[in-house]
This record gives C-alpha cells, sequence and structure tokens, in this order.
C-alpha cells in the first residue's frame, strides 16, 4: 500500500512518505491535499501505482484557496483520511481579525476592514444572523401584481414604515415564504410614495399563499437593524465589518470566520462521455465554512430565464432544487464519503449529480446547513443513459439544523435518481420536508424507482414557516420505493400540509409499512393523489386535522390500508380533500384497529371542509363508515399501548391489534447505528 502525509508544517517540496518532518528537517510530510493528488496521478501516469492508496491528513486546519477537484484521471482506490485519532479540518474560510472597538447605534460593535463578499459569518463555531426586521416573526405583503398561482412577479406593496429608504438598499434582501418555498427577492427599488417594492429578481410563484392571503416575509441586510448581539453587517460599498459581539466574547480571542468559497471538494467526471471518477473515498475528515450566495444559471429559476410578469411555469419548483451542494460529485462511481463532519456550509451538504451510481454516504454528521442535508439528482428518461443517478447507500447519517438560508430545503433530497437505500439516518429540525423523492408530477414516465427508505428517524420539521411538507414526500410513480421501519413526529406547518408521510401527485406503487408517527399538524398519513399503493401496520396517532386523507378521487383505487393502529385524541381517523368524499370510496381500509383516547366513539371527516351540504362538517361514524365498505372487520378498541401520553406505543401481549394481524414495530434501532453495526 502507498502511503502520503499531509501537515499543516509539511512541505511540498518533500516526499510526503513521513508522517513528520525529519531531524534535517529534509523530509516530511506534504503541505497541500491537492499535492498528493499531483503525486498520485504521476505514479498512475508511470504506471508506479500498484495498489491502493491513502493520505493522512495530520491535525490542524487547511485553508483551501479554491475547491479541490478531482477528475477521471484521478481514478484509482486512494481513501483521503484524518489521521488517527487527529482532527483534520478542510476550511473555505478565512479569520477575521484587526478589530477596533466602536459604537453603533448605542450598542458595542466591532469594526474591521475586509476584501471580498460574503452573505455568511462563523463566530466560535456558529453561524452568526445578518440583521433583520422585524426581529421576530414576518410581515404580510398587502398586495402584488400576478396572484395566479404559477405567474412570477418581481414586485409587492408593503405596509407603511415595513420598508424604508434603508442605507445600501440595493443589498437588502426580501425573503417571502409562501406555500413550499421562500423566494429571495433583492431589492433594486422602493418608491415610498406608493410602497411600493421592486426586486433584482422575480419570484418563482405569485406572491400569495392558499389562505387567500399575500405572502409573509422578512427583510435581511439592513445595517439600521444592526442593534442585537450576535448580528453583523458587511457595508459592502466601504469595505466594512461591523460584528455586534454577545457577552463575554474579546475581539482578541474569539475566532471569526467568513467563507471565501462556496464548494470544498468536486468529483468533475464526465458521465456523457463515459468517463468517470472511480474508487475515491474521504474518511473522518471534517468540511466548514463556506457561503451561500444566490445560484444563478441554468439551474436557478430564478435567474435562468426572460422573464416578464406573464411567464408561467411548467413544474412546480420545491426542495430549494436551484441549490447545489459545498461537496459536490458529477460522474462518481463507488466512491465514499464515510464518519466525516461537514457543517456550516451555504448549500446542500453534499451533491450527487448526474451519472453517480454505487457512492456511499455513511456514518456522516452534517450540520448548520444554509440549504439542505443531501441531494441527489440525475438525467431524467428523456437525457442520456450515462448520466442517470442511482443505486447509491446513504445510511447512518446526522442531518440536523438545515434550511438556515434557503429554509424550503429538505434533509435528503432525490431527483431522478433510482434504486438508493436512505437508511437509519437521523434527520431533524428544517423549515421543510426531512426525506424528499421524485421529481415528475401526475403519472407521466420518472426515473425515480426501487428507493428504499427504512428505518430513519425524522423530526422537528417546519416550524411553522412553510406548508405542504412531509416527514417522507414523494412525486410520481415510483415501483418498487418502500417507506417502512421510520420514526416521524412534530411536523408544524404554516397554513395547510404538515403531515408525517405524504404521497403526492400521481405517487403510485408504494409500499409503507411499520412506521410510526404521532404530533403532526396535518395528517399522519396524506395521499394527493395516486394509484395502488399499500399502507400496512403502521401506527398513526395524534395529528391535529386527522390521521388518514385522501385529496383527490380519481378512477381507480388510490390506496390499500391494513392492519394499522389509528390512536386520536379527538381528530377525525379519515378525512376526505377538496376534491374527495368518504361516501365515494376510492381507497380500501381493513382490519385495522381504531381508538380515541377519551372513550368516545371515533368519527371521521366526509370532506376535509365543512360545506354548505355538510352543516355538521360531514361527520361520519365507524358504523356509517362500514356501512359504506370501509373497515369491515376493524376494531374499536384501545391498544393497550405502554404509555400513549409519553408516546410510548409499545404493545402490551394482549392488544387486540394482534388479532387482526399486526406485527409489533421495533423502534429499536431506527437512527444511526454504531459503526460495527453499519451494513
Amino acid at each position: 500500500m502507498v502511503k502520503f502525509f499531509v501537515a499543516p508544517n509539511g512541505n511540498d517540496a518533500w516526499s510526503g512518505r513521513l508522517a513528520e518532518p525529519n531531524a534535517e528537517q529534509t523530509d516530511g510530510p506534504l503541505a497541500g491535499i491537492s499535492t498528493a493528488r499531483e503525486r498520485i496521478r504521476a505514479l498512475k501516469r508511470t504506471a508506479q501505482l500498484d495498489g491502493p492508496v491513502t493520505v493522512s491528513l495530520r491535525a490542524g486546519v487547511y485553508l483551501q484557496a479554491e475547491a479541490l477537484v478531482f477528475t477521471p484521471e484521478d481514478s484509482a482506490p486512494v481513501c483521503y483520511t484524518a489521521y488517527a485519532g487527529e482532527t483534520a479540518i478542510i476550511d473555505g474560510g478565512e479569520r477575521i481579525s484587526g478589530w477596533r472597538v466602536e459604537t453603533i447605534h448605542g450598542r458595542t460593535a466591532w469594526v474591521t476592514p475586509v476584501t471580498g463578499d460574503f452573505r455568511s459569518l462563523f463566530v466560535n463555531g456558529q453561524r452568526r444572523l445578518r440583521p433583520r426586521l422585524p426581529k421576530a416573526g414576518f410581515y404580510r405583503m398587502v398586495s402584488s401584481p400576478g396572484v395566479a398561482f404559477r405567474e412570477s412577479t418581481n414586485s409587492f406593496q408593503c405596509q407603511p414604515g415595513d420598508i424604508q429608504t434603508w442605507q445600501n438598499l440595493t443589498d437588502v434582501e426580501v425573503v417571502a415564504l409562501h406555500l413550499w418555498v421562500d423566494e429571495h427577492l433583492p431589492i433594486a427599488t422602493f418608491d415610498p410614495a406608493t410602497q411600493t417594492v421592486t426586486s433584482s429578481r422575480w419570484s418563482i410563484f405569485g406572491l400569495h399563499d392558499w389562505n387567500g392571503l399575500f405572502a409573509r416575509y422578512y427583510v435581511e441586510n439592513v445595517f439600521e437593524a444592526l442593534t442585537e448581539p450576535g448580528e453583523w453587517y458587511l457595508d459592502r460599498p466601504t469595505g466594512m465589518l461591523y460584528y455586534l459581539p454577545l457577552p463575554g466574547e474579546d475581539p482578541e480571542t474569539t475566532e471569526v470566520y467568513a467563507p471565501r468559497l462556496t464548494q470544498l471538494l468536486r468529483i468533475a467526471g464526465e458521465p456523457e462521455d463515459g468517463r468517470t471518477v472511480d474508487f475515491l473515498r474521504f474518511q473522518g475528515l471534517t468540511f466548514r465554512h463556506t457561503d451561500c450566495p444566490l445560484p444563478e444559471g441554468k439551474d436557478d429559476p430564478y435567474t435562468s430565464l426572460n422573464y416578464d410578469n406573464t411567464r408561467a411555469y411548467a413544474s412546480a419548483p420545491q426542495a430549494a432544487d436551484h441549490v447545489p451542494g459545498a461537496i459536490a460529485w458529477t460522474g462518481a462511481r463507488n466512491c465514499a464519503i464515510e464518519d466525516c463532519t461537514i457543517e456550516h456550509v451555504g448549500w446542500f451538504g453534499v451533491q450527487l449529480a448526474d451519472g453517480c451510481q454505487g457512492n456511499r454516504l455513511i456514518g456522516n454528521t452534517l450540520n448548520d446547513l444554509g440549504a439542505g442535508g443531501i441531494r441527489l439528482n440525475g438525467a431524467d428518461v428523456n437525457g442520456p443513459l450515462g448520466c442517470r443517478t442511482g443505486n447509491n447507500r446513504i445510511t447512518d447519517n446526522t442531518i440536523s439544523h438545515g434550511g438556515r438560508v434557503f429554509h424550503e430545503a429538505t434533509g435528503v433530497f432525490l431527483k431522478h435518481t433510482f434504486g438508493n437505500v436512505v437508511a437509519h439516518n437521523h434527520i431533524y429540525d428544517l423549515y421543510y420536508s426531512g426525506i424528499s423523492c421524485g421529481w415528475v408530477w401526475g403519472y407521466a414516465d420518472s426515473i425515480a424507482k426501487d428507493n428504499h427508505f427504512i428505518k430513519n428517524h425524522i423530526h422537528e420539521l417546519g416550524h411553522g414557516w412553510l406548508s405542504d411538507m412531509g416527514g417522507i414526500y414523494t412525486l410520481g410513480v415510483q415501483p418498487g420505493t418502500v417507506i417502512r421501519g421510520n420514526l416521524i413526529h412534530d411536523v408544524e406547518r404554516a397554513t395547510y400540509g404538515g403531515w408525517a408521510i405524504y404521497l403526492d401527485e400521481g405517487s403510485s406503487h408504494i409500499v409503507v409499512e411499520g412506521n410510526i408517527s404521532y404530533n403532526t399538524t396535518s395528517e399522519s398519513f396524506h395521499t394527493h393523489y395516486g394509484r395502488e399503493n399499500i399502507v400496512r401496520n403502521n401506527i398513526f396517532a395524534f395529528a391535529t386535522d386527522g390521521l388518514v386523507a385522501l385529496n383527490r378521487a380519481e378512477d381507480h383505487l388510490a390506496f390499500t390500508f391494513e392492519r394499522n393502529l389509528l390512536i386520536t385524541d379527538g381528530s377525525p381517523l379519515y378525512n376526505g380533500g377538496y376534491r374527495c368524499r368518504l361516501d365515494t370510496p376510492h381507497f380500501s381500509s381493513d382490519l385495522n384497529l381504531l381508538w380515541q383516547t377519551d372513550g368516545q366513539p371515533p368519527t371521521s371527516l366526509n370532506r376535509g371542509v365543512a360545506g354548505a351540504d355538510d352543516p355538521d362538517g360531514g361527520r361520519l361514524s365507524v358504523e356509517q363508515m362500514q356501512a359504506l365498505g370501509y373497515d369491515r372487520h376493524s376494531r374499536v378498541a384501545d391498544p393497550h399501548a405502554a404509555n400513549l401520553a409519553a408516546r410510548d406505543f409499545t404493545l402490551a401481549p394482549d392488544s387486540p391489534a394482534f388479532a387482526l394481524g399486526f406485527i409489533p414495530i421495533d423502534l429499536s434501532d431506527v437512527g444511526p447505528r454504531a459503526r460495527e453495526r453499519r451494513e
């Protein structure tokens, strides 16, 4: 085995074959990771590489002037790893120093000149926020031209006083939250006479929500709002950086980093031409400090087209699809990131793009993410075969504190990809969905199939910021896809749609089994429309709007619902939707155990919203549902769970669920496993 060493005290003129400098200071480790890459390339060119290679990084911070890039010529069994027992940090930032203390807006501030432009700042290992208004909550737009659903706009009217002619007004950013997206709209002009705000970017949708109101929003990067400890402001015209310190912070000892890069590591294969990058592995490393500029170019729906105020989208973007990864791979085959830490980044943590197959993302910690954790995307059904992405393993990762800039991002996002295993991950604290899979609306041909979502622990989603989300979300026809053994809880919507498992438009041929969900503001299980899904042996409990819903009825069977436990504290068991009445069955349900915790008879709601012809809300008793053909062999009975108040759903041996064929759900191995137990 060939071994190279890299160290902060190394020298790129040395051999790199020693872990430490020798006594004569004539040989030792290399100084740069890219130099190790070049040495390996040289060995390949001269046919001297006859086995695997290990590149060990000694403890320290490796500040990067540019992203590390690996191309097809780097294909070889090479592992870049932290030296045993040491922490090696690949850093895209630059430490800020030279502070002087001044008074700004009556507060103590640190001030220093800087070069360059950046939208993020990290202090003592924490993301700090640019000054925003309002300090808590949101403003509400008064009106906006172009209110059609898919009609974009670049202007709106605000309430008097919400927007003002602030210093560096064109550096102020409006962040609008509505539907399932957050719109980032830098201000171009403001007319105080009409309270009209015009942006340099266009919205993706009309700036309204389903509740009949216009979008909520906040404004960010307002110098006059620099008033709270922990806030910072970069005055771009003068190059001055301002920071209001937290109590106890000292300008001489506080570590302040500004990111200089957007990406730290790229694999740049050419899969359309069959030139992939194979067998690279990154283990035990820390990647940190990248920035979050608003993406621009062909992948950014806000800037990539010639807009006018009548242009409508052919498909609805979601999940921060336009945002790349701080680690971004194209054409990677049989590569891996294992036991690494990815933190304080501005975009997604990791992106596997076109032509990525057979890769492993295992045992990593991803936190403080500008967007989401991991995203996969490849060619669609009309794209080149070599650019299709699939058969990757994403397991045993912890993904948390995401969507800090791009709030619509998800923990794991899969677009046009197949055969992936997403298992034993812990995903929490995001403003949108935990896992999202699929990209074809309705029943059109799709690449998505055979994706398995197994034993993930997903919780603390939404926080009331966005709508139309799920702990696990699917879209389109996905034969062979399985959602099994997941624990999902505490999903909070803004105006509608905070579901645990959400089968959206056209989701079909999916198996949902052995999951437990509770504490969601919308139903535990929700299907917009789809066909021939199987939902069995789940526990759905304590959801504000109800436990199960079909939103739109079509002339086929949407799903079969059997051997599930439905536990409610008064909300409906089943809900009809805006195009579905329960008195015309479009799903099949039977052999379920039904229970309302106050002992009262549980009911279902014929329609999601009561109408004039349903003055009582269309409530249906279990007996009425049975007369319609639902739950004819189901039972209403106490499930004998260990402690429903504590959300412990362990069933006693005498639970009546077992007589209906229910199989106990084992949560002991949900979430990340110890290294020796990973598959």
